[in-house]
């Protein structure tokens, strides 16, 4: 207890003020006497540093009224004032260093918290490896140091480097470097648990790591950036000179951002190499171009079921002749089922039919062989296949056409005329014997010969919103496309599908327009 006069000289103190503060005494200035904070309250609440007098002590004033916290030695201490005789104050000191300790804590526990939640929130927002690595590195250098890097493992000869300085700039780099010049950088990159910084020299940090606008690292310290299952890479925290080192609590505290850090750079690097795999895959998936074939125009069209997908379940091929004079294989199929199981079955089908080629003579046997090829795999999978082998003599077009359970095609003629080819079969993959009936069509110059999937014929939709498209209505439009190229005629034929279904959910579409070019349009053979 300290009482202080109304000029601010110290009147009394008791043995406790006396113990913690030796230079009160009776008639000694109260600022030569006690810390600067309980002086400065002091005179804030006597009005001593305000131009506005302060109402009179006597006057009831609320408890916690001009009180004030600060530390005396290592201690915090509150300060209650309370109204002496006349203009007196008489300030009661209460430890409070537990309590500070506690409010604290937890002051820097809800920090912590709100800062991983936002390092949580800007990891998640993206699946891309380089903006996690910098996303990494900007939190990092932000909250937890002055600089930070993200190294990931190595990539062919060099190790992708994320830098952030002490501006907040971000610096992506791919570098060659030497990982035993850093201790436990080796370890935390191979997924070991890392080199606690102060076993880390900070002067011995390589130039690449500590940089200029840093100036010289005070402390370092290194930490695993855990995956799933495999590391996905180091996180190196430096603070400059004169700043303190990282406490435990600081590390461990490194250790928890580094692993939301961990797990959606491992999640990012696993979605890049799942996306580089399909895209491999669905490269050998993806229908053939398209243009001309042994003298023959052809125009293909492919529309998959989703928005999103590229493959499904409807394909074509061309296969070139081998010889000249020779026959060149057009192939078009629709597999039971939608999207990437579909697929699959495609390139099986699409495999297998390139490894029958050979055979490609003989529609029957070819089938056959693609059939018990099927039935080895999932019966309840099929597939409705139509061949066209097709041969150029002179100005007509030879096409020798089979199907397989499929719509049979359809020829234009020039003069606008369609009719309605007359091969039948089974479908693929279902049965152990198959039946097919094989059909040779002569196209005259300007003649087409039409094969498409389901997907034209089925399309729901109309007027009604829940009419099929139907043969019949296809047999109309193709009347007005005689004549027409055959990229026109698989254009048109794609979009009546696509408007007929408008908005609605659709089937895979796919269309092959094979025409005897009109004489002064034809490819030279």
């Amino acid at each position: 207890m300290l009482l202080i006069d109304g000029d601010g000289v110290i009147g009394l103190v008791n043995d406790a003020a006396r113990a913690l503060l030796p230079a009160a005494a009776p008639g000694v200035p109260l600022a030569d006497a006690v810390p600067a904070w309980l002086s400065r309250a002091h005179d804030t609440l006597t009005g001593r540093s305000s131009p506005v007098p302060p109402p009179p002590l006597s006057e009831p004033r609320a408890a916690s009224e001009g009180a004030a916290r600060g530390p005396v030695g290592d201690r915090m201490f509150d300060a209650h004032p309370s109204p002496g005789d006349g203009s007196s104050v008489v300030w009661w000191l209460v430890d409070a260093t537990d309590h500070h300790r506690v409010s604290e804590a937890l002051r820097i526990e809800r920090r912590r918290t709100a800062f991983l939640a936002e390092a949580s929130n800007e990891l998640l927002s993206s699946l891309n490896l380089g903006r996690c690595m910098e996303v990494t590195a900007r939190l990092a250098a932000r909250h937890l140091a002055d600089a930070a890097l993200v190294i990931l493992p190595k990539s062919g000869h060099r190790h992708p480097v994320a830098y952030c300085g002490p501006d907040g700039r971000v610096v992506r780099e791919s570098l060659s470097v030497d990982l035993m010049q850093v201790p436990g950088l080796t370890e935390a990159l191979r997924g070991f648990p890392p080199t606690p910084s102060r076993w880390i020299d900070p002067a011995s940090a390589p130039g690449w790591m500590a940089r200029g606008e840093l100036g010289e690292p005070g402390s370092m310290v290194v930490t695993a950036l855990p995956g799933h299952g495999v590391p996905a890479g180091a996180l190196v925290l430096l603070r400059r000179s004169g700043q303190a080192g990282f406490s435990e609590g600081e590390e461990v505290f490194a250790r928890l951002f580094a692993a939301r850090a961990g797990a959606a750079m491992s999640a990012a690097r696993l979605y890049a190499e799942q996306t580089a795999i399909t895209e491999t895959l669905m490269r050998e998936l993806l229908p053939p171009s398209t243009s001309h074939l042994d003298g023959v125009e052809l125009s293909a069209r492919y529309r998959p079921a989703g928005a999103t997908e590229l493959v499904g379940g409807d394909f074509f091929d061309l296969h070139p002749a081998t010889e000249p004079g020779g026959e060149s294989l057009v192939v078009l199929g629709d597999v039971c089922g939608k999207g990437l199981e579909a697929a699959v079955l495609t390139g099986r089908i699409r495999t297998t039919l390139h490894a029958l080629l050979p055979m490609a003579d003989d529609h029957r046997r070819l089938l056959g062989l693609l059939n018990d090829v099927l039935l080895r795999g999932d019966r309840s999978r099929f597939v409705t296949l139509v061949l066209a082998s097709v041969r150029r003599d002179g100005p007509r077009v030879t096409v020798r056409l089979t199907s397989a359970g499929h719509e049979p095609p359809l020829i234009l003629r020039a003069d606008g005329r369609v009719e309605e080819s007359r091969t039948r079969g089974t479908l693929i993959g279902m049965l152990e014997r198959i039946t097919s009936t094989t059909e040779s069509v002569v196209l005259e110059p300007g003649d087409t010969c039409l094969l498409y999937t389901d997907g034209v014929t089925e399309a729901r939709g109309g007027p009604l919103g829940d009419e099929l498209f139907g043969e019949q209505r296809l047999r109309e439009e193709l009347e007005q496309c005689a004549g027409m190229p055959p990229e026109a005629v698989t254009e048109r034929v794609q979009m009546l599908a696509a408007q007929w279904a408008g908005g609605g959910d659709h089937d895979d579409v796919a269309v092959i327009a094979i025409t005897a070019p009109r004489a002064g349009r034809g490819v030279e053979r």
